[in-house]
């Protein structure tokens, strides 16, 4: 049963859109504020997210910045912010949709591409290989003629990009993007 964390702080949207989806047969865990949520996110294993970005306490653009910086759960903005350049910030900051309220049940469809999206990539392989190097993305392990490297997650994730674009040459700058997330 896939879980869902939907995190809005209007009441009513809130319950309509859990008990909309546990009649669905989603397990589904509900936060009213930007309060919590990478604590939460720490102790559960959570499948998809639908976030409010007008929340009490931390906007819902921190919450998701927060949240790219550790996970890959998709996130659904929902939101009232119906300008196509509000949607294009969030989209671009690590949001996987968005939908303008008021919205119906549409959000049904979206949930389950997401869901569909990510559980076809988690089926690929978790591996990856190059001679005698093996890099266990679900691990974080490295090993190298089958003896574990001991890397720490900069190294490992410069390694992770390396193997997974063999064909592209990477600028040191292009390096400092992608591994470190931030303007070179």
């Amino acid at each position: 049963m896939n879980k869902i964390l939907i995190i809005e702080d209007d009441l009513e949207i809130n319950a309509l859109l859990a008990d909309f989806l546990k009649e669905k047969g989603y397990a589904v865990h509900c936060q009213y504020d930007g309060l919590h949520v990478l604590d939460f996110l720490n102790k559960e294993k959570i499948d998809l997210i639908i976030l409010d970005i007008m929340l009490p306490y931390r906007s819902g653009d921190i919450i998701l910045s927060d949240v790219r910086k550790k996970f890959t759960i998709p996130v659904i903005i929902i939101s009232a912010k119906e300008t196509t350049q509000n949607k294009i910030d969030l989209l671009r900051l690590g949001a996987d949709d968005y939908i303008t309220k008021p919205f119906d049940m549409e959000v049904l469809a979206r949930i389950e591409s997401n869901l569909r999206r990510v559980q076809f990539q988690n089926s690929q392989t978790e591996c990856l290989q190059y001679n005698n190097l093996t890099l266990d993305l679900e691990k974080n392990t490295a090993f190298l003629n089958g003896i574990e490297l001991s890397l720490t997650a900069k190294e490992f994730g410069i390694l992770e990009l390396l193997m997974k674009y063999p064909d592209k040459v990477f600028s040191k700058s292009n390096l400092f993007q992608s591994v470190w997330d931030t303007e070179y």
